[in-house]
């Protein structure tokens, strides 16, 4: 049985997020124009990045975390981990998780 920290699983988050990425930029390069007339707006609505009105789900997490990743700035691993602590306590307040599953998930 194996641990997995939430900050081992906020940088497996980013490397997803940066390959997806890699596909984007070739698909971009391919069709000029992908990203910003096709991909943005459908990214936008898997991310739910305009719904203010309720809280982040780790549902729409990854997709929030390419958006993060096709910035200047890319993703910050530590806010990544401190983010997915915060849905990780939610999501365990919500439903019946298992003892320490906010701090570490069990990787069986």
């Amino acid at each position: 049985m194996s641990n997995i920290t939430t900050q081992q699983l906020a940088e497996l988050i980013i490397g997803v997020a940066r390959s997806q990425q890699a596909i984007i930029d070739a698909m971009d390069s391919q069709k000029a124009g992908f990203k910003g007339s096709h991909l943005a707006p459908a990214l936008s609505n898997a991310a739910k990045s305009r719904v203010t009105t309720r809280p982040l789900t780790l549902q729409e997490f990854p997709s929030r975390v390419l958006l993060q990743c096709m910035g200047r700035a890319g993703p910050n691993v530590e806010q990544i981990a401190r983010d997915l602590d915060a849905l990780l306590s939610d999501e365990a307040g919500t439903a019946a998780a298992p003892a320490g599953g906010a701090q570490s998930l069990d990787m069986t």
